[in-house]
């Protein structure tokens, strides 16, 4: 439904190296056993992946706006999407705009390409979010589903490289970010937020 799986095989997850994961096919092993795949999960189960400190970037505020993400993902249900959708893409907003700012004020030499994630991203999203398709549990579980491997992937790869980037400049080159008070970037002109 999002489009060709990420290329990433299968990898730690976070900071513990028995705990692996396969975004291509969600799979989930610990100590090489397996877990779950997507297949394992019944229609009315949700696919919940709950926010833990292996996913820390080392950026204070960029973890508190990750988690708060994941928990947002974790709310999605058919008696109150349209409510929870609505604050999820405010957020996202809000974390993109504060996340990019940060990157911009620090002068990260990937930025630019850090933002062209961020664009495709909200462009998956609005494809999926513009269907005229009803909503119902497998719905929301395909939503969850890309929205769980996305920030997963994104965090531990993308986000994970600038937390390290930053830790590693000097302390007055690593601005704080105050909460954007008017949020800028494609998601927010995407959705006039």
């Amino acid at each position: 439904m999002f489009g060709a799986a990420p290329p990433f095989g299968e990898r730690p997850l976070c900071n513990a190296p028995d705990l692996r994961y396969d975004l291509s096919t969600t799979t989930v092993r610990w100590k090489g056993k397996h877990l779950m795949t997507a297949e394992t999960i019944t229609k009315k189960a949700p696919f919940v992946i709950e926010w833990r400190d292996g996913f820390k970037i080392g950026i204070a505020q960029v973890d508190q706006e990750h988690r708060h993400l994941f928990t947002l993902v974790r709310a999605l249900n058919l008696e109150s999407v349209d409510h929870t959708v609505d604050e999820l893409l405010d957020y996202v907003v809000t974390h993109f705009s504060n996340e990019q700012e940060l990157m911009e004020k620090s002068g990260y030499p990937t930025f630019e390409q850090h933002l062209k994630l961020h664009e495709e991203f909200a462009a998956q999203v609005a494809d999926f979010l513009g269907s005229d398709q009803a909503w119902s549990e497998e719905r929301i579980q395909d939503l969850r589903r890309f929205l769980n491997k996305w920030l997963i992937g994104h965090i531990m790869t993308h986000d994970l490289r600038f937390g390290k980037w930053l830790a590693s400049q000097p302390a007055t080159r690593a601005p704080v970010v105050q909460v954007a008070k008017k949020p800028s970037g494609f998601f927010a002109r995407l959705f006039g937020r």
